[in-house]
């Protein structure tokens, strides 16, 4: 049976009011001392001695990460590296293609989104982020020789931490229909679209995608969950606990919402703005419908004019001109996206935690 008892309503509903406690215990702290923000941001690494001006809270949240420095499995994120190395150029692509507008689908989730006034204000620095966040996990040699990703990954988990914060305590209209804001069964779908989404992307493009690469990214993203404080016990392991992961997500989750209309009626005039190819712009709605299926597009409010065969859409993506398309291998990808953000936003892009006055 593996995990597949635990996906059931009763559970999920538990999982909906759960966050994450080590996280959520520092924001006060880190809010009352906004020098520590700083600090934290100045870092390159998560150092070995920490700050003794750091609460106890601060201090366990980065010692969850010290205990961990050797705890990994070592073949399991080479496979994972390696992978991306192959299709890191198509993954980063989907993300943004797939994965994202997938997320916006599911409406109590993108309550929270659409609160975000950098996702609505700043779309392309947010997808910027994002982009650096999973060039980081992936770097060849993350967590083995490259300590940075862990501090990127404690970055996240501590930006997530901040919204939970900021929403229960300032948003007026978060209704508590929609769950606690980034639940554990919110977090647990963001990572299975930044996974299985991915991979059932590159299949739909027509490039096949075997049970062992199933599982060997199935098995990089619960490396990463549990970096980012979510309880891996639901995680799946394999294509089937994935495919029914997802399956319960949609049926729990995936509704049309204000909210997700909005974010992707964002997402879809920066890529309008921003593709050069002029043959590509029109079909930005079309490729968006490719992906996500027609309940998923309905839900959003997108229809699709042109149909897309998958094979010969997988070309088009790759080499009509989409920014990242055709960069094989890892430092090719990570060079040309640097160079774009250096063009777009005059700097690359880094993960920081949000700069705070003192209240």
């Amino acid at each position: 049976m593996g995990k597949l008892q635990l996906y059931n309503n009763s559970l999920f509903d538990q999982l909906r009011q759960k966050q994450d406690e080590l996280a959520d215990r520092t924001i006060s702290a880190l809010i009352q001392n906004p020098e520590w923000i700083r600090t934290i941001n100045s870092w390159k690494i998560i150092p070995t001695d920490l700050p003794k001006s750091f609460s106890i809270d601060l201090k366990e949240f980065f010692e969850f990460y010290q205990n961990r420095f050797s705890s990994f499995d070592t073949l399991t994120l080479k496979k994972g590296q390696d992978f991306f190395d192959q299709k890191g150029d198509l993954y980063v692509a989907l993300l943004g293609f797939y994965s994202l507008p997938y997320c916006y689908a599911f409406a109590d989730g993108a309550e929270v989104l659409v609160r975000s006034k950098r996702i609505l204000d700043s779309i392309g620095e947010r997808l910027g982020e994002t982009g650096s966040f999973v060039m980081e996990i992936f770097r060849p040699g993350a967590f083995i020789s490259d300590q940075r990703a862990f501090l990127v990954c404690a970055k996240v988990r501590l930006i997530h931490a901040f919204s939970r914060y900021f929403i229960l305590k300032h948003s007026q209209d978060w209704n508590s229909n929609f769950g606690n804001p980034v639940n554990q069964e919110d977090m647990l779908g963001t990572n299975l679209a930044f996974s299985q989404i991915v991979l059932r992307g590159l299949i739909k493009l027509g490039i096949g995608v075997s049970e062992k690469e199933h599982s060997v990214v199935l098995a990089y993203w619960k490396w990463i969950g549990e970096l980012l404080g979510i309880d891996v016990e639901y995680w799946p392991e394999t294509s089937k606990e994935a495919f029914e992961l997802d399956k319960l997500l949609r049926k729990r989750h995936l509704k049309s919402s204000e909210a997700g209309r909005k974010l992707v009626l964002v997402l879809m005039n920066f890529y309008k703005s921003n593709i050069s190819d002029p043959l590509v712009i029109p079909l930005v709605e079309d490729m968006l419908c490719f992906f996500l299926g027609k309940t998923a597009s309905k839900v959003l409010g997108l229809s699709q004019n042109r149909k897309l065969e998958g094979e010969l859409f997988g070309l088009m993506f790759k080499f009509s001109g989409w920014k990242n398309g055709g960069q094989k291998g890892f430092n090719r990808l990570i060079q040309t996206i640097e160079k774009q953000q250096k063009e777009q936003f005059g700097k690359v892009l880094k993960i920081n935690l949000p700069e705070i006055n003192r209240p």
